[in-house]
């Protein structure tokens, strides 16, 4: 594990922390696997055996406390990997998947999560903590998947943050493959439920538009990673490695479109969710097994 703190900003309340690693078990049923086809639209059915798709091992492994160790924001207050500092907001910045052979449904694997970086940065928000949690899944005691996630914290007042709609219509689409995005209210909710997700900005919009300051319910970032793999397998081609960074919120209403431009070499495709203007909401690279 890598600590880049100092001892005057957000650093100061972590050059301590240090969490042991956590080991969990899932059977990875693929009833689970089916629902989220289901909610996204797809025709997938999954059996004992077959495939798990880039990135849909985030609907196993379910994080599920109790409603009364939920903040005011619906994130758990509390939590192993969650960073000591005051007032504290989360972000999910991106992540990076490899996947060493498929995770296949209907058999047992475990996960085993350690912080793998802590650093201290100064953006226009002002300070910001970067936590990097490192997953390793593991089905027959062979590596099949790794993961690292990359989450913001921020000690905040609680004052609402201006966000603006970008309601402007799409252009037609120049990239090779593209797809335009219909999310709903039920989708996020559903999305929210399968991911053990129960932040109040995917579903109530009261608080997301008096209290985080958004116009409207906000898409899960991790869905807009999802529709961007999505789309290469809609086009025939399997990932053994995805990279996604998360650079504004999308806001659900506003006109959104999943992109992607195959390399010449067709062993990478450049992955985005974009609105209009050509505002990008999620950007990715894919690497085809």
């Amino acid at each position: 594990m890598t600590h880049s703190t100092t001892e005057t900003g957000l650093g100061r309340f972590v050059g301590d922390w240090h969490p042991e690693p956590v080991d969990e078990h899932d059977e990875l049923a693929a009833s689970q696997a089916t629902r989220l086809a289901a909610t996204l639209e797809l025709r997938d059915t999954f059996g004992a055996g077959d495939a798990l798709p880039i990135p849909w091992h985030w609907v196993y492994f379910p994080d599920w406390p109790k409603g009364s160790e939920l903040g005011v924001d619906g994130h758990p207050r509390d939590g192993h990997f969650l960073p000591p500092i005051p007032n504290r907001r989360r972000m999910f910045a991106g992540s990076r998947i490899e996947v060493h052979k498929p995770l296949r449904v209907g058999r047992p694997a475990t996960k085993r999560a350690r912080l793998a970086r802590v650093q201290e940065k100064t953006g226009r928000s002002g300070e910001m903590l970067f936590v990097t949690i490192r997953s390793e899944y593991r089905q027959d005691d062979a590596l099949c998947v790794v993961e690292e996630q990359n989450l913001v914290y921020r000690s905040d007042t609680g004052s609402a943050t201006a966000f603006a709609r970008n309601p402007e219509q799409l252009p037609e689409s120049g990239a090779p493959w593209h797809a335009d995005l219909q999310p709903d209210e039920a989708l996020l909710f559903r999305f929210s439920a399968l991911t053990s997700n129960a932040h109040r900005i995917h579903y109530d919009h009261p608080y997301v538009t008096g209290v985080e300051g958004y116009p409207g319910l906000v898409v899960h970032g991790p869905l807009l990673a999802v529709y961007m793999a999505e789309l290469a397998r809609s086009n025939g081609k399997v990932l053994s490695n995805f990279e996604f960074r998360l650079q504004s919120p999308a806001i659900l209403g506003d006109p959104l479109r999943v992109e992607g431009t195959p390399a010449s070499n067709a062993g990478t495709v450049e992955l985005a969710v974009v609105s209009g203007g050509g505002r990008v909401h999620a950007s990715a690279t894919g690497q085809f097994a």
